[in-house]
C-alpha cells in the first residue's frame, strides 16, 4: 500500500503495547499529538539509536502535548527487554503480523547482501490532536531525525 497522505485522517489501529497492554490511536484524539515511528527491529544499532534519541528528548516532545509510540514487528517480550535495557519512557507496540505497517505503507521489499525480503521501512508520522496526518518522514535517517520532529512539533504549537 502507498503511504497515507498529509491532511488525511491517520489510519486507525489497536495494537498490543508495553507497558499499557493495548493502545488505540483514537485514545489520543482531542488530547495529544502522536509521533508514530516505525522501526525495523529491537536491539539493532540504528533502531537503538533512534529509540534512545527519542528517550533523550522526551521532555521536549511532551512539552508539545505529544506522545511517542514506537512500532515494529517484534513481540511484546522483545519490546519489554528492549525498553528495560534502554530505559525507554514511551510505549512500544507489537505489529507482529505487520498489518499496521501495511496500512501505513511501510511494509516494503528490501534488499540486503543480495537477498530480497519484506520488512518495515523506518518512517515517522506526526498526527495532530484531531487524528490528522500533519507530517510524514518516509525514509528516516536516524542522525538528526528527532530534532526534525521536535522542530515540526514547535511549528504546530505556533
Amino acid at each position: 500500500m502507498p503511504l497515507p497522505q498529509v491532511g488525511k485522517k491517520a489510519p486507525a489501529f489497536t495494537l498490543p503495547a508495553i507497558p499499557s497492554g493495548k493502545v488505540r490511536l483514537s485514545q489520543f484524539r482531542g488530547d495529544k499529538n502522536v509521533v508514530l515511528y516505525f522501526y525495523p527491529r529491537d536491539n539493532t544499532p540504528g533502531c537503538t539509536q533512534e529509540a534512545c534519541d527519542f528517550r533523550d528528548q522526551i521532555a521536549r516532545v511532551q512539552d508539545s502535548d505529544t506522545v511517542v509510540l514506537g512500532i515494529s514487528g517484534d513481540s511484546i517480550a522483545s519490546h519489554e527487554k528492549f525498553a528495560a535495557k534502554h530505559e525507554l519512557p514511551f510505549q512500544l507496540l507489537a505489529d507482529e503480523d505487520h498489518s499496521i505497517a501495511e496500512k501505513y505503507g511501510v511494509w516494503v521489499e528490501k534488499k540486503n547482501y543480495g537477498k530480497t525480503y519484506f520488512g518495515i521501512q523506518r518512517a515517522t508520522f506526526l498526527i495532530d490532536k484531531q487524528g490528522t496526518l500533519v507530517e510524514i518522514w518516509p525514509k528516516v535517517k536516524v542522525k538528526g531525525h528527532v530534532d526534525e520532529v521536535i522542530e515540526k512539533l514547535n511549528e504546530l504549537q505556533d
